[in-house]
């Protein structure tokens, strides 16, 4: 029996494999300019060896080769070790130099307007540090902490224009700076020099005493575009008034026979095309030396009817007795008590296929009973209606309530402009002045010249520039207050090629007033 089991154990000893010593493999590890030896069995990877060596990676260190790596006989391991380090620092925002040529000082006469201020930015750099060794260096974040301020310098240039008289005061706009001109046109001085006007609203009071103006904010462009301000034109230092009223666009204007009482339309800005959102609304508030009213509402914001995101614009009779509005779709009356619209008047709404609207432009004539603006007429061809191109100036009666057109093809901008009363032999008259498309089939983009007529669309008269020469900028001619010292009418105020004009219409006789071509807004009381 024995003999039996020593021979069943031989058997089963004889059927296993032969066992085979395991064997290890030496490989190195190079760390923080140190390297380790680490013994480990054949066939291990990188990462079996990184463990035994009791090494632990950050997340952004490097392993050459990778982890997956089977590793041999004497192998080496590298694992670098990588740092990101961020940093900040601020740098100087250089101010820009800024020069306005502006007429109304002698050649050669410098004027500072505006210190320049120098900015600060501060920046984020991110370091990546391989092993002590810096291999890259890249900026993350710029972050303007103080905007600069730009110098500007303002540069005489005045040219040797002939003087002319003048009526009332005459204001306008040049180089985001107020200048005004009284009793000659080689009278100037300046009401505000900041250079920060943005031509939004820029009127005078009836009674030529104050200035309505609109500058650019301080703010965010995001928050505000621009607040109102109100000015003296009286005495050698002029009486500048914060109104506290921000995001003013299509209107602000004075309330008549309402002394400081300034009524307007706000917006609400917006980062895309055009810029804001209009409220169609209508506040006003009184100003007083050291005081500002609170705002009291007149129109509550709306919707303002077919493209009311433009926004829409109010015209004063010059009584008081009616407050007319203009929109894309509608001209009307407000009842200032009520608040509510009273339509006269329905528009077809014009397709720009752009981010602009256009409204009619609405003035009153000097009856204070005819309202009259440009119209869009419809079109004869297969164009769709919204999409003509024909605009014609109508003028409603409030007697009667009729409207009729008293000129044809005027363009789009025509911007009707009634002269004060006039006496004309032994009856009270006025005139009319706007602007005539020279191509009205594409009066968008044409140039326009200045045309007058009676009030009932006789004796239409082109006179102003020669056919010769290039038209007008669409821009509003403004009447002088009275006719002028050996005159037996009001003169005329225009705009062209950045330069003031005056224009006696009957005679035709013109005179360039201003020669440095800054100027984008006029007003005349």
């Amino acid at each position: 029996m024995f003999v039996i089991f020593l021979v069943l154990e031989l058997f089963i000893v004889g059927c296993q494999s032969p066992q085979v010593p395991t064997r290890n493999i030496d490989v190195s590890i190079l760390t923080e300019g140190k390297t380790r030896q680490v013994s480990l069995p054949a066939g291990s990877t990188v990462a079996e060896a990184i463990k035994k060596a009791g090494l632990t990676p950050g997340n952004l260190d490097r392993i050459e080769p990778p982890y997956y790596t089977v590793l041999s006989e004497g192998d080496n391991i590298k694992l670098i070790r990588i740092n990101e380090v961020y940093k900040t620092e601020e740098r100087i925002i250089p101010y820009k130099h800024q020069v306005i040529r502006n007429e109304s000082l002698a050649e050669g006469e410098t004027r500072l307007i505006q210190p320049g201020i120098n900015g600060i930015q501060e920046i984020t750099y991110r370091q990546t540090i391989e092993d002590d060794e810096e291999t890259n260096n890249s900026i993350v974040k710029t972050v303007i902490i103080k905007t600069p301020v730009p110098e500007i310098m303002m540069v005489g240039v005045q040219a040797a224009f002939a003087p002319i008289p003048i009526q009332g005061r005459l204001i306008y706009l040049a180089g985001g700076n107020a200048w005004i001109m009284e009793g000659s046109t080689t009278n100037r001085r300046p009401l505000i020099t900041s250079g920060d006007l943005d031509g939004y609203i820029f009127t005078e009071s009836p009674q030529g005493d104050w200035l309505l103006f609109t500058r650019k904010s301080n703010q965010s462009p995001d928050l505000e575009r621009n607040t109102l301000w109100v000015v003296s034109t009286s005495g050698t230092s002029p009486q500048i008034i914060d109104l506290k009223v921000s995001n003013v666009v299509h209107y602000a204007g004075w309330w008549p026979g309402g002394g400081t009482k300034v009524v307007y339309s706000t917006v609400e800005s917006r980062p895309t095309p055009p810029g804001w959102q209009a409220n169609n609304d209508l506040y006003q508030v009184t100003f007083g030396s050291g005081w500002v009213s609170k705002p009291t509402r007149i129109v509550e914001s709306n919707s303002g009817g077919v493209y009311g995101w433009w926004g829409m614009t109010f015209a004063w009779s010059e009584n008081g007795q009616y407050l007319a509005y203009s929109r894309p779709d509608e001209i009307g009356l407000v009842d200032v008590n009520t608040g509510t619209l009273v339509p006269l008047m329905e528009i077809t709404p014009l397709q720009t296929h752009s981010d602009w609207a256009w409204f009619p432009a609405i003035a009153w004539g000097s009856d204070d009973r005819t309202l009259c603006s440009v119209t869009h007429a419809p079109s004869t061809g297969l164009v769709s209606p919204e999409e003509s191109p024909h605009f014609d100036l109508n003028c409603i009666s409030l007697v009667n309530n009729s409207s009729v057109r008293i000129a044809q093809e005027t363009g789009m901008f025509a911007y009707v402009s009634p002269s004060p009363l006039q006496i004309i032999g032994r009856e009270k008259n006025y005139q009319i002045a706007y602007l005539q498309a020279v191509f009205p089939a594409q009066s968008e983009t044409s140039r326009y010249r200045l045309v007058i007529m009676d009030r009932d669309g006789s004796n239409k008269k082109v006179i102003f520039p020669p056919e010769d020469a290039e038209g007008l900028e669409p821009r509003v001619p403004v009447w002088s207050p009275q006719s002028s010292a050996g005159q037996s009418e009001n003169m005329l105020a225009i705009i062209y090629q950045g330069n003031l004009w005056l224009i006696v219409p009957a005679s035709g006789q013109t005179q360039q007033i201003t020669g440095d071509g800054l100027i984008k807004r006029i007003d005349w009381k």
